[in-house]
């Protein structure tokens, strides 16, 4: 299924369809796991292009999902993306890799002093700049008005993209811990592959993604003492997955105790069992009229799913676990 289009997708329209493969063709780029890294090369060519060509295009109230991958965040961005207003890029990691390198922390395409956390001091007229030119220009040639970008690991993030984009949008989607944690699991182990470089699975390449997550999100908090003598190597998928799920929604707590107005929150059970409601909620809070190909899409596609099994924990990741469920109400 070529950028997340399949039968019912198409049936919205040529117009919406040529802007969802336009978006993953030209601008997305081809991150660790998936097919086509061939032309990486060529992608970035040519965002180097529209971040250099003089001019100031402005983006007003773009709109950015974060939270936690396979908990929702690319159903909800496939939804907004047939609202007319809008432009959709799923994980473009491939622009942010050219406003900033330091982000790779999958090891998708390379940099130095990679990092999940990045505040309005890491922002210069230069990066504020190349993401107006590099996204101005996206929404110009796909023909949309709002901006809408799926990358989860931008609730680290917020400072700085609200740095960016004042007038940003920041959408924070969360699911219950044994779905999304099991979901990890077997996605790593069902796409996850040995390539010329090494390993690409959930984990980054090479696990590059857990080495930053643990060195910076785990050893960098002294919250999780306990969590300190684990052995890093040998911590298991389904625990890894526990502990990025505990760092990411206790981010997504304090960010929208910080942030001014907080953030869109989405709880991903309530989308399934509620689309209409939770929808409406947030095209409201988005500024975005209602438009029925997003509901109509959300009737065939959402659908409650069975619940899954705990995953084993080691005890002091368990009690961060349950102590992050009940906080989020589950």
């Amino acid at each position: 299924m070529v950028a997340q289009v399949d039968q019912d997708y198409l049936s919205h329209g040529y117009l919406r369809v040529a802007r969802r493969l336009a978006s993953y063709g030209f601008f997305e780029g081809r991150a660790a796991t998936t097919k086509g890294q061939f032309i990486n090369p060529l992608i970035f060519v040519w965002l180097r292009s529209l971040a250099v060509v003089p001019g100031k295009p402005s983006v007003r109230r773009p709109i950015f999902i974060t939270g936690l991958g396979r908990s929702g965040t690319t159903i909800l961005g496939l939804l907004l993306s047939l609202h007319r207003d809008v432009g959709f890029l799923n994980e473009p990691k491939a622009i942010w890799h050219v406003i900033d390198p330091r982000q790779d922390v999958n090891g998708n395409y390379g940099g130095a002093s990679v990092r999940y956390r990045m505040s309005s001091e890491d922002v210069s007229p230069n990066t504020r700049n190349t993401a107006h030119r590099i996204f101005g220009r996206y929404l110009g040639l796909v023909g949309s008005k709002r901006l809408v970008d799926k990358y989860p690991e931008l609730i680290f993030r917020v400072p700085y993209v609200k740095s960016i984009f004042p007038d940003a949008r920041i959408v924070f989607i969360y699911r219950n811990g044994v779905d999304a944690c099991q979901s990890i699991v077997k996605w790593s182990k069902r796409l996850g592959r040995e390539s010329n470089t090494g390993t690409e699975d959930w984990w980054g390449r090479n696990d590059s993604k857990w080495k930053n997550l643990w060195n910076e999100l785990i050893l960098g908090d002294d919250r999780y003492e306990d969590i300190f003598s684990l052995d890093p190597a040998l911590i298991d998928h389904a625990n890894r997955a526990a502990l990025e799920w505990i760092v990411t929604m206790r981010e997504g707590l304090l960010q929208d105790a910080a942030l001014p107005g907080g953030l869109i929150k989405i709880r991903y059970e309530s989308l399934l069992a509620h689309p209409e409601e939770e929808l409406s909620r947030l095209l409201s809070a988005c500024a975005l009229e209602r438009d029925e190909p997003v509901f109509s899409y959300a009737r065939k596609r959402l659908y409650e799913n069975p619940s899954k099994a705990m995953p084993e924990l080691l005890p002091p990741v368990k009690r961060w676990f349950d102590e992050t469920m009940t906080e989020l109400g589950y």
